[in-house]
């Protein structure tokens, strides 16, 4: 079984990358043409939502979460 990795891109997208089916809200899957990755909008002003456009260069979108920590 091949894994998924998830990384939230520094004022950026999310990168899926690994075997994936995307759904949208009612249950349809997005056909990702055989893609091993997708880039998921943050910034919600990407007009190919829930796919990046680069949207989020022009827009000032802020991403910077990280691990916190431990104490």
């Amino acid at each position: 079984m091949s894994d998924v990795t998830v990384t939230l891109r520094e004022n950026g997208p999310i990168l899926i990358t690994g075997p994936i089916t995307l759904l949208d809200t009612k249950g349809n899957k997005y056909d990702l043409a055989g893609k091993t990755s997708v880039a998921l909008c943050r910034c919600t002003e990407s007009t190919r939502r829930p796919f990046c456009d680069g949207a989020h260069k022009a827009c000032g979108f802020i991403g910077q979460e990280t691990v916190p920590t431990p104490v």
